[in-house]
C-alpha cells in the first residue's frame, strides 16, 4: 500500500458501535484501514487513509451513522509522512541523534494524531512516537527530538492544535534529556 495522502481518525465512546461505524466507513469509500481497536477507557479508535475525498467521505459517513458516541474526529489532508511510522511505533532513533526532547500530551487519541502532524509540519524534528490511549486512561502523547529551537517550535505548534480542540493536557521541552530517560525508545 502506498502511503495515503490523507488520514482520518475517529474516536467513539462505544466499542460495539465502533465496529458498526468502522464497517460503514469502509463501505462508504475506498480507504485503507490503518488502525481499528479498543482503547482505554472502553472506547473505540479508527484511523483510515486514502485520498482526501475518500477519507472525507468515510469520516462524514461515520458522523452520519452515529451521533452521541463520537468523542473526537479529524481529517488531515496532506498528512506529514513522519506520522505513519511514529504511529506504528517503528521509528528507531539512536542515541547519537537525540537532541532536545519534546512531549505533547492530549486527552484523546484523535487530538494527538492531529497535534503530531502539526509538529512534524512546523519544524525539522524527528517524530518518533505517537502513543494512543492504551494504558493511558484514554489520553495520547507524542515524542519528538531535534535541535532545541526546532523542538520548541514543533511542540508549540502541536500544543496549539490540541489547545484549539480543548484537549491539551501538557507540553514539555527537555533541552538535554538523559540517555536513561529515553532507553525504552532507543
Amino acid at each position: 500500500m502506498a502511503e495515503p495522502r490523507a488520514i482520518g481518525a475517529i474516536e467513539l465512546s462505544s466499542i460495539s458501535l465502533g465496529y458498526k461505524v468502522q464497517d460503514d466507513m469502509l463501505k462508504a469509500a475506498s480507504v485503507d484501514l490503518l488502525i481499528a481497536r479498543t482503547i482505554c477507557s472502553g472506547k473505540y479508535f479508527i484511523v483510515i487513509g486514502g485520498s482526501v475525498s475518500d477519507v472525507t467521505s468515510s469520516i462524514e459517513t461515520a458522523l452520519r451513522v452515529t451521533d452521541d458516541a463520537i468523542i473526537d474526529h479529524v481529517v488531515i489532508p496532506n498528512v506529514h509522512e513522519d506520522v505513519f511510522p511514529a504511529l506504528g511505533q517503528s521509528v528507531v532513533v539512536d542515541d547519537d541523534n537525540i537532541g532536545a526532547l519534546g512531549v505533547v500530551e492530549t486527552f484523546s487519541g484523535v487530538s494527538i494524531v492531529a497535534a503530531a502532524d502539526a509538529a512534524a509540519k512546523a519544524a525539522k524534528v524527528t517524530l518518533f512516537r505517537i502513543q494512543v490511549a492504551m494504558a493511558l486512561g484514554g489520553k495520547g502523547y507524542c515524542l519528538m527530538t531535534g535541535d532545541i529551537s526546532d523542538v520548541q517550535a514543533a511542540v508549540a505548534a502541536a500544543a496549539a492544535v490540541a489547545r484549539e480542540r480543548g484537549l491539551l493536557v501538557g507540553e514539555v521541552v527537555i533541552p538535554r534529556p538523559s540517555v536513561e530517560l529515553l532507553a525504552e525508545y532507543l
